[in-house]
């Protein structure tokens, strides 16, 4: 599977943000090798501490059937410090 465009994805569910670019890359690295159809969109994290303005980093979607899968790979792949917990 591969990067979809958002409205693309049935039932997503948020996964993982990003906040830097390298991360950001190597989380669609494992995505796209995992075998994962997945959608990317910039959202707010965050604010800055020193001037309070909005962070923005990449947010990663899944289908929500593959979303505990990918957050435990993620988390025991390294990525855990990104990984967004399951809403319920």
């Amino acid at each position: 599977m591969t990067r979809v465009e958002p409205d693309d994805l049935q039932d997503p569910e948020r996964i993982y943000i990003a906040g830097s670019l390298p991360v950001a890359l190597r989380v669609e690295e494992w995505l796209t090798a995992a075998g994962v159809e997945y959608a990317v969109q910039v959202e707010p994290y965050g604010r800055s501490l020193l001037f309070g303005s909005l962070r923005m980093g990449a947010a990663f979607y899944v289908r929500s059937g593959q979303a505990a899968y990918c957050r435990e790979q993620l988390t025991a792949a390294g990525f855990g410090g990104g990984v967004v917990e399951a809403q319920d």
